[in-house]
């Protein structure tokens, strides 16, 4: 993980300024043990199955990724020139950890995978995407998903 201390200006200037958005409640609630869990993905990398329309500047919206995919079946098309494609280009697993959670449901880690995943473009205001995260959830619900991992990239 990059350090702010890390980032030249004057780029560093203009992250450290940044609003944090405070929201009115913090809805948490207990999912039940990892083996009894239904996993859902949320990255925030761009990706998608290539038949997906790409992200476009400032992409508030999300794209769907069907459970039984293969991280080789996806591609990027997050715009920032800042985003490192590095890792991705290496092991999608780093920002799309689909095949290490097909290998904890296979050793009965976990109880199964979600029938969809989810991907927003990061570059976006958090605060842009409040009506797509609230429909997300929606979807989430109706799948019967316990638990997510949260990707941040």
């Amino acid at each position: 993980m990059v350090k702010l201390s890390d980032i030249p200006e004057p780029k560093r200037s203009y992250l450290a300024a940044l609003e944090c958005p405070e929201f009115e409640t913090t809805p948490w609630a207990r999912s039940p043990d990892l083996k009894d869990a239904r996993i859902s993905i949320i990255s925030t990398a761009g990706i998608h199955p290539p038949s997906d329309p790409d992200f476009g500047k400032d992409s508030a919206d999300y794209r769907i990724i069907p459970g039984g995919v293969k991280g080789s079946d996806l591609v990027m098309s997050h715009i920032s020139p800042n985003f490192d494609r590095t890792g991705f280009a290496q092991d999608i697993n780093v920002i799309f950890p689909i095949d290490r959670l097909s290998e904890l449901v296979e050793g009965g880690v976990a109880r199964s995978v979600g029938n969809n995943h989810f991907s927003f473009m990061g570059a976006t205001d958090p605060r842009d995407m409040e009506q797509q995260a609230r429909k997300l959830a929606g979807l989430l619900k109706g799948d019967s998903i316990d638990a997510v991992i949260l990707v941040p990239v």
